[in-house]
């Protein structure tokens, strides 16, 4: 039962370690692309529904 519980503390940790860096990496990204404003192109228009699908697609990224 001892290894369950370690290995339970243990899933836990890295779950923690891999939402804080989800959360860093997109903060990160963020200074990478424009911020969203009124799409001044097509060009822009695709930048940002791209950052949008894919900061939805990594929020809800489980382990």
């Amino acid at each position: 039962m001892g290894y369950s519980t370690a290995s339970n503390n243990q899933d836990q940790g890295v779950g923690a370690y891999v939402a804080d860096l989800q959360l860093h990496m997109t903060l990160q990204a963020r200074n990478l692309v424009p911020n969203l404003t009124q799409a001044r192109d097509s060009r822009e228009q695709l930048l940002q529904q791209t950052q949008a699908d894919l900061e939805k697609f990594i929020s809800r990224q489980t382990l």
